[in-house]
């Protein structure tokens, strides 16, 4: 079966704990810095007891820690080594790239820049601080009607804005908050939670292990872009 006519207009969403950072970059400040807590509102929320915003909200009022202690740890955090170079490959083509994401704005940009990254658009919840060692996050990227009832709508980000042509969309992500943006993406690029949930619903998907894996199969579709036409064997169900 062949993908015909890949349309010529792409963009890119890209969760990033988990996916652009090595590791969950919430949960790391959580188990440094939070009051007991924060594993019962997770289990909570993997259960389907509390909504993930709720979850959030709760997590991040438990933090205890001044400015410059964040600072100073999320200073530490890496991120996948290719992801710099996929960043500026799309920037190349022109082709719009959006991390999506349920974590922490401020803490996201913070890396970003840390690494040399700059101009990428963030949509995650907003971190304010409250006092001198206490957080609260506010959830400006949420929408009621949104399929996962996440902190972020990352499936918003996924549609086309009213009476625009829709680009083909490409979702990158490892987890549950991106199960509904890949419900509506032409294609995903997954690993972890979200490539079991891609495998299961029959959704269009490529493993991948890491951004020099999702660096070789954009440069797959660029190809098919050229020639109209890609096999699924190689690229849309791979794994």
């Amino acid at each position: 079966m062949l993908i015909e006519r890949l349309p010529p207009a792409w963009t890119v969403l890209c969760d990033f704990d988990g996916t652009i950072s090595l590791h969950d970059l919430t949960d790391a400040l959580l188990a440094r810095f939070a009051r007991p807590g924060w594993q019962s509102l997770e289990e909570d929320w993997r259960a389907g007891r509390i909504s993930s915003r709720q979850c959030m909200a709760g997590q991040i009022a438990l933090l205890d820690c001044g400015r410059e202690e964040l600072e100073a740890f999320v200073a530490e955090a890496e991120i996948d080594a290719g992801f710099k170079a996929f960043v500026a490959a799309l920037r190349e083509e022109g082709v719009p790239l959006r991390i999506v994401s349920d974590g922490l704005d401020h803490a996201i940009r913070s890396v970003l820049m840390r690494h040399g990254i700059s101009g990428v658009p963030v949509a995650a919840s907003h971190l304010v601080q409250a006092g001198e060692r206490s957080w609260r996050l506010e959830f400006p990227q949420a929408r009621d009607d949104c399929a996962s009832a996440g902190a972020t709508c990352k499936c918003a980000f996924a549609e086309a804005p009213q009476g625009m042509p829709a680009p083909a969309v490409l979702m990158i992500g490892d987890g549950a908050s991106d199960f509904c943006a890949a419900a509506r993406a032409d294609l995903t690029f997954a690993r972890g939670e979200l490539l079991a949930h891609c495998v299961e619903r029959g959704l269009p998907h490529h493993a991948v292990a890491d951004f020099g894996e999702a660096m070789r199969l954009w440069n797959l579709l660029r190809s098919a872009r050229r020639a109209e036409t890609i096999d699924d064997k190689e690229l849309a169900h791979g794994c």
